[in-house]
């Protein structure tokens, strides 16, 4: 397989709508290929010094390494939270034709 720059970013919302913007941005910027929102997730997490629980939305974003800070600075442009969650997790390997396309889609 050859060297690919691709990468997944994970996000997390607070509503589907707030999804949808953050995804819509990202595409329309040329700063995703694809973005997956999974409606609900349960997250249970250290906020503050006490344990919080909430029901968010889960985006699974296709993107290129070198677009990662313009798509970090998009998300906490219009972020609802004081500190998004924005993950990034390395393609070590996948369908030669996906990740080519993922690198065509990108505009950087």
């Amino acid at each position: 397989m050859a060297d690919s720059n691709a990468i997944i970013v994970v996000i997390t919302a607070p509503t589907r709508d707030e999804a949808q913007s953050i995804s819509n941005l990202l595409i329309e910027r040329r700063q995703a290929a694809c973005v997956n929102i999974v409606p609900q997730v349960d997250s249970i997490f250290w906020w503050k010094g006490k344990v919080e629980s909430e029901q968010e939305c889960l985006l699974i974003v296709k993107t290129k390494a070198s677009v990662l800070d313009t798509v970090i600075g998009l998300v906490k442009q219009i972020h609802s939270y004081d500190v998004p969650e924005v993950i990034v997790l390395p393609i070590v390997g996948g369908n030669s034709d996906y990740l080519s396309w993922i690198d065509e889609e990108i505009h950087d």
